[in-house]
C-alpha cells in the first residue's frame, strides 16, 4: 500500500532535513508511528498524503505516485484514497458538525449529497459518542469534542488509507480508547491501512507494528 524509498525533505529556510531511506505499509495494516516532538512524524504523514513534496526520493500509495501528480490530480488523489485526520481538526467553523463530518465525501465525490450518508455520519457519531451534537456547530464542542469529530471525517469516505496525527491527543482516557477502537475497526472491516501518530504508549498494543521515527530515519525500521 505504502512504498517509499530514499526520501529527502527541509523546510525552507530550516536546517532539520528528514531523511527516510525506506518505509513499507501493507494493505490492511495498522502502524502507530513513534518519537519525540520534532522528529519528522507529521511531516512525513504530509509527505505521504501529497500536502509536501520531497525533494528526492519515491514515495508510491497504491498506484499513486503524489510527488509526480499535477496539484490538481494531488487533491483528487487525496480527496478520494486518503482520510485524514489533522492534529489542528480543521473543522469549518460555519458547518454543522454533521456538514463538517460529510464534506470530504460532498467535495471527494459528488457536490450533491449521495445517498446514505447521512446514516453514515450518523453512525460514526455515535459509535465515537458525539451523535447528539451533530446540529451543533463546532464553536460549542469542547477540544476533545472537535477531536472526535475530526476522526468521523476522516473515515467517511471508507478511504485505503487513513493517516491520523494524534487523534487522541486532547482525550480522557475512556473516549481515547473508544476513539482507537472506533478508528481500527473501520480500518479492518474496510482493509484500509492507517498510519497514526501517537506518544501515548498504552494505545501501543492495538497497532499490528510499532515504527520508531529516530529508526526509521537511521534505516533500521522498515
Amino acid at each position: 500500500m505504502i512504498e517509499c524509498r530514499d526520501i529527502e525533505f527541509t523546510y525552507p529556510g530550516e536546517r532539520f532535513t528528514l531523511r527516510i531511506p525506506e518505509f513499507c505499509a501493507k494493505k490492511g495494516e495498522a502502524v502507530a508511528l513513534v518519537g519525540p516532538s520534532g522528529c519528522g512524524k507529521s511531516t512525513f504523514l504530509n509527505l505521504i498524503a501529497g500536502n509536501l513534496i520531497p525533494s528526492s526520493g519515491e514515495i508510491q500509495v497504491g498506484e499513486f505516485r503524489p510527488a509526480e501528480m499535477p496539484v490538481s490530480d494531488r487533491q483528487r488523489y487525496r480527496l478520494g484514497n486518503i482520510g485524514l485526520v489533522p492534529q489542528s481538526f480543521e473543522l469549518l467553523d460555519y458547518l454543522t458538525v454533521r456538514e463538517n463530518i460529510g464534506l470530504p465525501y460532498r467535495i471527494g465525490k459528488s457536490y450533491d449529497e449521495p445517498a446514505g450518508l447521512g446514516e453514515r455520519c450518523q453512525s460514526l457519531a455515535g459509535r465515537a459518542g458525539i451523535e447528539e451534537l451533530l446540529d451543533d456547530f463546532p464553536d460549542r464542542l469542547s477540544q476533545g469534542e472537535r477531536q472526535r469529530a475530526a476522526l468521523c471525517r476522516g473515515l467517511v469516505t471508507e478511504p485505503p488509507l487513513v493517516l491520523a496525527d494524534e487523534p487522541t491527543g486532547n482525550l480522557d482516557p475512556e473516549n481515547q480508547d473508544k476513539s482507537v477502537e472506533l478508528l481500527l475497526e473501520e480500518a479492518r472491516r474496510i482493509e484500509a491501512t492507517v498510519l497514526m501518530i501517537t506518544h501515548d504508549p498504552v494505545l501501543l498494543p492495538k497497532f499490528d507494528r510499532v515504527v520508531d521515527m529516530p529508526e526509521l530515519r537511521k534505516g533500521a525500521a522498515s
